[in-house]
């Protein structure tokens, strides 16, 4: 039997491929946002959760008042600081971002870990009590 020849492929640029990724590598996108915030801050989030999920569920996406074409690439559920009682213990917040729409709508590696940073911390804001309209004036969105 012939040993079979291989043929020569043409490396594929990872950094550009726009397949959709697995769990593990998109967190590790999340995971290198929280890395590149200021210590200052990881007290902060002690008491919040962060977690990754596919996409949103419909009672998510009521809870947002999303209408059906109307994406969302993540959520912060909580109380935010700025209204918490110092005596009271709360559960934790919890802060979702949505892995499909983010892969959908950015379809470069740069481009997905960009806006995957910018959503972590646009989630983080409201941890601190900033709304999306004092993002809106800030510049934020």
């Amino acid at each position: 039997m012939r040993a079979r020849q291989a043929k020569r492929l043409t490396p594929v640029n990872v950094e550009s491929y726009n397949a959709p990724m697995d769990s593990a590598r998109f967190e590790q996108l999340v995971i290198e946002a929280l890395d590149s915030l200021p210590d200052a801050f990881a007290a902060y989030l002690e008491n919040v959760e962060i977690i990754v999920e596919r996409r949103p569920t419909r009672e998510q996406r009521r809870m947002l008042g999303l209408k059906p074409w109307q994406s969302v690439y993540g959520m912060y559920h909580g109380v935010p600081l700025t209204e918490r009682a110092s005596h009271l213990l709360v559960l934790p917040d919890t802060i979702i971002i949505f892995q499909e729409p983010l892969e959908r709508d950015f379809r470069t590696a740069e481009a997905l870990r960009a806006q995957v940073r910018r959503t972590v911390l646009h989630e983080i804001a409201h941890v601190f009590g900033i709304s999306d309209d004092r993002l809106r004036e800030l510049g934020a969105y």
